[in-house]
């Protein structure tokens, strides 16, 4: 918090994101109350992450061309737009299905570009390297916190008025991390200019991600929990509303506790001091996730849902922030951008397949059963990964030792933990 980007990017977004918080479960209320259909919730969120699949490698190598804050900004911009045009729609009775799947896709499309750009442009705001573990603790807290405060305000609005409510507060939350944004202080000589041609920059990016070992088994790791484990989120109005017998407040109170989860889980990260020991940590979260979501399934209890959605939030987000922080500390500056590309592909791009898999088998075997085998394979991606920690851990540590996070070795020696 003492570099004055950070502390800025910190403010705007802490008050966008419970914007953007409301405007997730309004949606998947909205659809859910207009149609009662898990199939459409799927495709509501297939919609809503196909584009970040299908440009995530493209935005990558933009944002390593272009001036990062520039990218931000618009699409900051068009997320307002975006958010505005679902408010006025929903607010003037006009609202379909079709028109939430196109603005959806728009949607989608624009964090293509946001969600690479916003986490390559937090080596900008944080200046100092050793400080940048911490910044994507806080902002895992930020984001957690929105998480918990979002879902609990839409679901009161949505209970008192509609969902057009929450989308219209969203569109105007979208001034204060632009204001932001303008508002800091970039030296020019961090830009970088691209010297070779795009298809190149694509070609470089895909090979340094598979070739590198730690970086392939994370995001691949990421990519099944995004297939089998996340797309949960698009199902819960079916719990609130069929499982629970509840209504937009009991959606609230459901994803109100995987902040709570969530937020545990970055709190803690935010007091490590070294991205020593993550790699361990990885597999653990991954497992915690998954004995959450089958728990979940098999609960019919208010109480008992909510205390295992607080788990598998924390179990969910402790193996999110990990990931990132040994990635964006293992990652070469000029790669950056197509870097968290990948990430982006990994953590958001495979779940809108996931969420057409989960309405798919939440119409054929029931959300609870659905949730239940998310939860298998979660954890039997968690031992996967754990049978290579070794390879993983050897790769690592050659780079550890030149930052300095762990002590010299000679080469005879075994392999420490990372």
């Amino acid at each position: 918090m003492r570099h004055r980007n950070f502390r800025l990017f910190f403010g705007g977004q802490s008050i966008s994101l419970i914007g953007t918080w409301m405007t997730r479960i309004a949606t998947a209320w909205l659809v859910y109350r207009l149609t009662k259909s898990p199939l459409l919730l799927g495709t509501v969120g297939f919609a809503g992450q196909i584009p970040t699949f299908l440009l995530a490698p493209i935005a990558g190598v933009i944002v390593d061309r272009i001036d990062r804050r520039k990218v931000l900004v618009w699409t900051q911009t068009l997320a307002m737009v975006q958010s505005l045009a679902l408010a006025w729609l929903t607010l003037t009775h006009r609202i379909t299905i079709p028109e939430v799947l196109v603005l959806s896709a728009m949607q989608g499309t624009i964090n293509a570009f946001d969600m690479p750009g916003r986490q390559s442009f937090m080596v900008k705001m944080v200046e100092d390297r050793a400080d940048l573990s911490n910044a994507i603790a806080i902002n895992s807290s930020m984001v957690n916190t929105a998480r918990l405060i979002g879902p609990s305000l839409a679901g009161l609005l949505i209970a008192a008025t509609n969902e057009g409510w929450c989308f219209l507060v969203d569109g105007i939350s979208y001034i204060a991390v632009i204001a932001s944004l303008l508002m800091m202080r970039i030296r020019p000589d961090q830009e970088q200019r691209a010297t070779t041609s795009m298809i190149v920059q694509l070609k470089e990016g895909w090979a340094y991600v598979a070739g590198f070992v730690p970086m392939r088994y994370i995001l691949l790791l990421f990519a099944l929990l995004s297939l089998m484990g996340w797309p949960f989120m698009v199902l819960m109005p079916i719990f609130a509303g069929q499982v629970l017998h509840g209504g937009a407040h009991t959606l609230g109170f459901l994803m109100g506790a995987v902040g709570v989860g969530s937020l545990i889980s970055a709190l803690s990260m935010v007091m490590r001091r070294s991205v020593r020991g993550l790699t361990r940590m990885i597999p653990i979260a991954a497992a915690v996730f998954g004995i959450g979501l089958i728990c979940f399934g098999l609960s019919h209890f208010l109480w008992l849902s909510m205390l295992m959605m607080l788990v598998t939030g924390f179990g969910m987000m402790q193996g999110l922030t990990g990931s990132n922080t040994i990635i964006q500390t293992l990652v070469d500056e000029k790669m950056r951008g197509r870097v968290m590309s990948y990430y982006t592909m990994a953590f958001v791009g495979m779940a809108p397949f996931g969420s057409l898999l989960a309405g798919a088998l939440a119409h054929a075997i029931g959300a609870p059963r659905t949730v239940i085998v998310s939860g298998i394979a979660c954890i039997l991606g968690s031992i996967w990964f754990t049978s290579r920690l070794t390879a993983i851990r050897k790769e690592m540590r050659p780079i550890y030792e030149r930052l300095g996070i762990v002590p010299q070795r000679n080469p005879v020696e075994e392999v420490a933990e990372s």
